[in-house]
């Protein structure tokens, strides 16, 4: 009952904002990428909590953390409004940890099996690097867990109850407020976004930080230097599903550029570039990115690395234009 309230709620104005005259920019992101985006990774958590309430063993917890995984990355590069709330963004997906926090918290969590820590309210107050999909992924591929496997049961039931309880905030959370706050940018009384440049800047942010995402840390990490390459470094190694995060995060990043672009006028240079990162991934047989150890296998990576790169260009220079955004600014400050 709720989720329908709050769609009655949330129509009006996505109905307003589509249907106004001008720009469908902004409206059609929200009401076309984000909003199912979210809705889907809600789903998806809540599906994995039955399953780990019901079977808490890897075996039957892969198959849904995995359809986790794929749901976070259709939303994963919109960092603003209840994702960077309370932290959950990090909290459901920390990584980098180039110092292994959070393995040394798992581990230590395990030999001490406070029973405190595996209730709501106790994996609610985990350090997030010990939480969210990381967390759930050393328990299920890891040998951590080997060193107490009741409790490890446990500690993935907690987990994967806590991951769907943030999903659901943010869905919530851009139901209850945010989605009006971005798409009634500039109205009196809004001061998140004061024009409604502000807000499409900051929509258009959130795809050239996900792009230099996916070339500079996702593949960046792994490939190092010439000299000292670092496959394992390499995001979600453990599941074996490196490769597989780029791809998804394109096809995800290449639905919300086209909203963003929506009745403003065509992509092409940058519907090209992501063809041909696209295609480059799906031939690079290469699921956690190994060969960038080897100098022939290596360039395979290089040239994935590269044309994401072309694509963020392509994008900025592109649907920066349409939108009026100006090049220059940080991507990664979400404004």
């Amino acid at each position: 009952m709720r989720r329908i309230a709050l769609s009655l709620v949330l129509a009006p104005v996505l109905a307003l904002a589509l249907a106004g005259p001008g720009r469908a920019d902004v409206p059609e992101t929200v009401a076309k990428v984000i909003l199912p985006g979210y809705a889907g990774f809600t789903r998806a958590t809540q599906d994995l909590a039955a399953a780990a309430a019901a079977d808490c063993t890897p075996g039957a917890l892969r198959a849904p953390w995995n359809a986790a995984f794929d749901a976070w990355l259709g939303v994963q590069h919109v960092h603003i409004g209840p994702a960077e709330e309370e932290g959950r963004a990090l909290a459901i997906a920390f990584w980098p940890d180039p110092k292994n926090i959070g393995g040394r918290q798992t581990e230590a969590m395990l030999q001490a099996a406070d029973p405190t820590l595996v209730t709501p309210e106790g994996a609610a107050q985990l350090s997030v690097a010990a939480r969210g999909l990381f967390g759930l992924e050393r328990l299920l591929y890891g040998p951590a867990s080997d060193t107490n496997p009741a409790y490890a049961c446990d500690l993935r039931r907690a987990l994967a109850a806590d991951l769907a309880r943030m999903a659901q905030a943010i869905e919530t959370g851009w139901k209850d407020g945010f989605a009006e706050t971005v798409l009634r940018a500039g109205t009196p009384g809004n001061t998140t976004y004061l024009s409604a440049a502000e807000a499409r800047q900051a929509l258009f942010t959130q795809l050239i930080a996900g792009l230099e995402f996916n070339a500079d840390t996702r593949i960046g990490r792994p490939l190092g230097s010439f000299e000292h390459p670092r496959p394992e470094r390499a995001e979600a190694r453990a599941s074996g599903r490196s490769l597989r995060d780029v791809a998804l995060s394109l096809k995800a990043l290449r639905a919300y550029a086209g909203a963003l672009a929506q009745g403003l006028g065509p992509i092409p240079a940058t519907e090209a570039a992501f063809d041909r990162a696209e295609a480059l991934a799906a031939k690079l047989d290469d699921p956690v990115f190994a060969g960038v150890a080897d100098p022939g296998l290596r360039l395979k990576v290089e040239i994935l690395q590269q044309a994401i790169q072309a694509t963020r260009e392509s994008a900025e220079t592109e649907i920066g234009a349409l939108l009026g955004v100006r090049s220059g600014f940080n991507s990664a400050d979400g404004d």
